[in-house]
């Protein structure tokens, strides 16, 4: 069975292709121009994925009430806001709220369809028997790559996917610079260098908020960012 998508966003250009193309990736696409419709469709029959604008129509924060309901009707649906509008304050807002990724209207398809994949692939895994995995463990963080998740003195830290990729390539060597290019590389990311700072801050904040000494993630400034032990 191939699985469902949700798009909800009200520009029907947009929504037409994002439809088409995930349509041609072989998933069953469900879209909707605004959160009454969506709203009464998740109540019915919830998807596997769904992809949210913020903004839908008359309602600026309609994307953000949707992912609410979302979240209340199920704690592991796969959760994606799409938009124009990259700020923190809507990020973390957005993130608060129990979606999976947030992501700016200028990534490219490719990239689109790469956080799909990996969150389905972290659903499955989540979902099967506990196997062996690569984990690994520096200091007071532990990360299980096959699982994509991380803890931090044993509490669980909510990163994205993008996030997560991200701190996956400090983490391999650790000292090491990784340049905001490798970091792009190895998330399949498609973005300009302050959407990378972004992620960096948004990711730095998740660990202060458990640990406020928290100071593993460095800036080297002109060169990139490292895994400070």
């Amino acid at each position: 069975m191939p699985r469902t998508i949700a798009i909800v966003e009200d520009d029907i250009a947009i929504r037409d292709n994002y439809t088409a193309v995930l349509s041609g990736q072989g998933y069953k696409v469900q879209a909707y121009a605004d959160r009454p419709t969506a709203s009464h469709a998740f109540s019915q029959n919830l998807p596997d994925l769904a992809i949210i604008d913020i903004g839908l129509k008359e309602e600026m924060e309609g994307g953000f009430l949707l992912c609410q309901q979302l979240r209340q009707l199920s704690q592991t649906l796969p959760i994606i806001f799409f938009t124009a509008r990259d700020n923190d304050v809507d990020t973390i807002s957005g993130l608060r709220m129990g979606a999976d990724d947030y992501l700016t209207k200028d990534i490219s398809m490719a990239h689109l369809t790469a956080r799909i994949a990996a969150l389905f692939r972290r659903n499955d895994l989540l979902a099967t028997p506990k196997l062996d995995s690569e984990t690994i463990r520096l200091s007071h963080l532990t990360v299980d790559v096959n699982r994509m998740t991380v803890s931090w003195k044993d509490i669980p830290v909510a990163l994205t996917v993008t996030e997560f990729w991200m701190l996956h390539a400090l983490i391999k060597r650790p000292g090491h610079v990784k340049s905001r290019q490798q970091l792009m590389d190895e998330s399949q990311m498609v973005v300009d260098d302050s959407t990378i700072t972004s992620h960096i801050k948004r990711m730095r904040k998740k660990f202060i908020q458990l640990d406020d000494s928290f100071d593993h993630i460095d800036t080297v400034y002109g060169m990139g960012y490292r895994w400070q032990q």
